[in-house]
C-alpha cells in the first residue's frame, strides 16, 4: 500500500514544480488538480499560479485541469483564466476519470504528469494509472469536510516519508 501512495515527487507548490525535473522524467503532459492545489477555498488564483501554466505551456507541456468537483463552472472560471482544456468530476483515484483525461486529452499515461495535494486521490490515482506523481502541499488549510478528515492520515505518511 505504502508504494501506491508515494507519490515520485514532493513540493511545496505548483509554482515551485520544476519544468526541468519533469522534462528529466520525459514529461509532456501535465494534469492539474483543481481544489487546494490551485485555487484555495474562497477560489483564488494566485498570480504566481497563472505565470506557472503559462510558462509550462511556452516550454512545451500541454496543460490540463483533473477535477474531482461537479462544479462545472468552478472548473470552468478557472480553466477559462489559465487557457486549458479540463475534465471535471473525475472521481479520482478511480481509473474512469484518469481514461476520460486520456481520451480526451489524447496523452500517453508514461509522458504524464498529475500534481495534485491530495495522496489518497490525486496520488493514488495517477500512481495506478503509470502517471508521474507529484504532491503539493494544500494551499490552505480551510477545505471541505469530505477532504479534512484524511489529513492527519495523509500526514502520517508524509513524515514518514
Amino acid at each position: 500500500m505504502n508504494n501506491i501512495l508515494r507519490p515520485h515527487l514532493r513540493f511545496t507548490a505548483v509554482e515551485n514544480v520544476s519544468f526541468e525535473e519533469l522534462h528529466k522524467h520525459k514529461i509532456n503532459s501535465i494534469l492539474l488538480d483543481l481544489d487546494n492545489t490551485l485555487i484555495d477555498y474562497q477560489r483564488n488564483l494566485k498570480p504566481e499560479v497563472i505565470d506557472w501554466v503559462e510558462n509550462a505551456k511556452k516550454s512545451g507541456f500541454e496543460v490540463y485541469i483533473l477535477s474531482n468537483t461537479n462544479k462545472i463552472e468552478k472548473v470552468s472560471a478557472v480553466a477559462d483564466k489559465l487557457q486549458i482544456p479540463y475534465l471535471y468530476s473525475a472521481r479520482k483515484p478511480m481509473k474512469k476519470g484518469f481514461l476520460q483525461a486520456i481520451e480526451k486529452f489524447n496523452v500517453v499515461p508514461e509522458e504524464t504528469v498529475m500534481i495534485g495535494d491530495q495522496l489518497f486521490t490525486d496520488v493514488i490515482g495517477a500512481n495506478r494509472m503509470g502517471m508521474l506523481s507529484i504532491y503539493v502541499e494544500p494551499i490552505s488549510k480551510k477545505e471541505h469536510w469530505y477532504t479534512s478528515w484524511k489529513r492527519p492520515i495523509e500526514a502520517y505518511f508524509l513524515k514518514k516519508w
